[in-house]
């Protein structure tokens, strides 16, 4: 009788089994590290991308932020230009009177008079100012009477006040504006 030892193929197959099993194993941890770190490396790649972007957006967010202040700027200077703008315009609409007002005032204004202020409502002009003495008053109101921009110039108030220790004339007139 022959005898066959089947023992040892079974024990050898099951070594060669373990040894596939330990390749297939190591090949698997192999490609799954592989996996992980391709992964890893493009998560890293989204990172840099994303926090590059991200610098770009604040850089392009600060010069928004300079661009709108410049902005505000030259939105406010070109009110003001405007507001100029119509301000002549209404000048020139009304034939020139202020400019041609203010000069007849100051060709018949004597030396000797300080106008203080000058006030205009509709065709009524009201000047106020202080003068030497009375009879400056007077020369100017004559030459307010002789220019063709005035009628009925009216002397409303002449006091005498001191002003430093010098006795002075304060006075108010109106007259009205020929247009």
């Amino acid at each position: 009788m022959i005898k066959i030892n089947l023992l040892l193929t079974r024990k050898e197959k099951k070594k060669v089994g373990i040894r596939k099993e330990f390749i297939v194993l190591a090949l698997s941890i192999v490609f799954l590290a592989t996996f992980f770190f391709v992964v890893q490396w493009r998560m890293n790649q989204e990172i840099e991308n994303k926090m590059a972007e991200n610098a770009k957006v604040k850089q392009d967010n600060d010069r928004y932020k300079s661009l709108s202040t410049e902005l505000a700027k030259l939105k406010k200077e070109q009110s003001f230009t405007e507001r100029r703008l119509n301000k002549i315009n209404s000048l020139r609409r009304g034939k020139e009177i202020p400019i041609r007002i203010l000069d007849e005032i100051s060709m018949g204004k004597p030396e000797r008079i300080q106008l203080e202020s000058l006030k205009k409502e509709a065709s009524k002009l009201g000047i106020e100012g202080i003068a030497l003495d009375d009879e400056t008053v007077a020369n100017f109101m004559a030459n307010l009477r002789k220019s063709t921009m005035f009628k009925s110039v009216d002397l409303i108030v002449s006091e005498q006040i001191e002003q430093s220790k010098l006795k002075i004339k304060k006075f108010s007139l109106t007259c009205e504006i020929i247009q």
